[in-house]
């Protein structure tokens, strides 16, 4: 009898592999659906773990810190458009709204019937260290709203994210993976398309030694940011202890009334205290807008800074990272809309860019707190 069997490798070879083909394209859609369902499960757990008054806490973080530190920034820029040309006072405001957080803090020593984590040489050394670099770091900002668009500035600050990656590689020896590698180039590249565009990017008034001035400092106060982030969060691991959020708090308060007494030095010291009236009357829209323009400033940073603080604890840094990350696209489009900021093809360009690279800095470090988690849990 004539047998029907296929001797021939290559045609079982390829019936072999037309089998795996058809065997393996179900378990692609499989797992996706499967992948889907684990994370509504993760979801879904880490909602019930907590209490609702945790997600109403964290909601009104998140809020805090996406309308106060984009209005704090179109303030500081409006302080300057309006004839506003003192960068102490700006730099001052920053600080000046400290009581706002010492006033949150008070009430949970009362009622929580906890005692003032206590001072010794090295905890008062690193808040006067840390509040001396905040007040530099503001009068470096106060350069940048003098000089550059809202919107420019606001993307500009945006690369202390990777001098926050550097820095907590070289201080508290954070991971540094392929993904917040890549990120930093992203971020660096956008800045790069930024200064190469300040013909259209530059208003009338402002002259290219001053804006690339206000580039400059922009920078540099986003290093420093970075250097700050970085040393506050060995501060935490060093001498404080990630214990609760009444210490991160404290450290605020600290830091706040620190650089707020070296802002009010240098105020005294360039007598713009003395000159606040003269600016005040020679203001556009008035008196009464100067002064809300400061009350406001000073009032939306510390709500942005403590929406931030509450962020960081009750979430994670990278819940803290993505909320940063939508923050720089609202800045600049309200500053196109509410001043109308120049907004090229170049700076769109900038900003999708910086997106990118946040987006690739919160994938590199999601991924490291898993596989961190998973080396320490075995």
């Amino acid at each position: 009898m004539t047998s029907f069997k296929d001797d021939n490798p290559q045609s079982n070879l390829s019936v072999r592999l037309l089998m795996d083909e058809t065997t393996e394209r179900p378990s692609v859609s499989f797992s996706y659906s499967n992948w889907m369902s684990n994370v509504k499960k993760s979801t879904r757990e880490a909602y019930e773990a907590k209490p609702f008054s945790h997600w109403i806490l964290l909601l009104f973080s998140g809020a805090a810190m996406l309308i106060a530190f984009p209005a704090s920034s179109l303030l500081s820029r409006l302080y300057f458009s309006n004839g506003g040309k003192s960068k102490w006072i700006i730099s001052w405001v920053a600080v000046a709204g400290w009581p706002i957080t010492c006033l949150i803090l008070l009430p949970t020593y009362i009622f929580q019937k906890i005692k003032p984590t206590p001072l010794n040489a090295k905890l008062v050394l690193s808040y006067v260290v840390l509040g001396f670099l905040s007040a530099a770091d503001n009068l470096m900002y106060a350069y940048a709203y003098a000089y550059l668009p809202a919107s420019t500035s606001s993307l500009l600050a945006s690369s202390s994210l990777a001098f926050s990656a550097l820095f907590g590689y070289l201080i508290v020896k954070n991971p540094l993976n392929a993904s917040v590698i890549n990120s930093i180039v992203i971020i660096t590249g956008a800045m790069a398309i930024i200064a190469l565009d300040s013909s259209s990017d530059r208003y009338s008034y402002i002259s290219n030694s001053q804006y690339f001035a206000g580039f400059f400092w922009d920078i540099m106060g986003s290093a420093l940011h970075g250097l700050i982030f970085a040393l506050s969060e060995l501060l935490f691991v060093k001498l404080l202890g990630r214990r609760s959020f009444h210490v991160a708090l404290e450290q605020q308060v600290m830091v706040s009334l620190i650089a707020f007494a070296f802002t009010t030095l240098g105020m005294v010291v360039s007598n713009d205290f003395q000159g606040m009236s003269q600016e005040a009357k020679s203001f556009k829209g008035g008196e009464s807008l100067y002064t809300q323009v400061l009350v406001w400033s000073a009032v939306t940073f510390q709500l942005g800074v403590l929406g931030a603080t509450a962020v960081l604890f009750l979430a994670s840094t990278v819940m803290a990272g993505v909320l940063n990350a939508v923050r720089v696209p609202i800045t600049s489009i309200a500053a196109v809309i509410l001043m109308h900021d120049p907004m090229s093809g170049f700076k769109i360009l900038s900003l999708v860019l910086t997106f990118w690279g946040f987006s690739s800095y919160i994938y590199g470090s999601s991924s490291s707190n898993s596989s961190t988690q998973a080396s320490s849990s075995s």
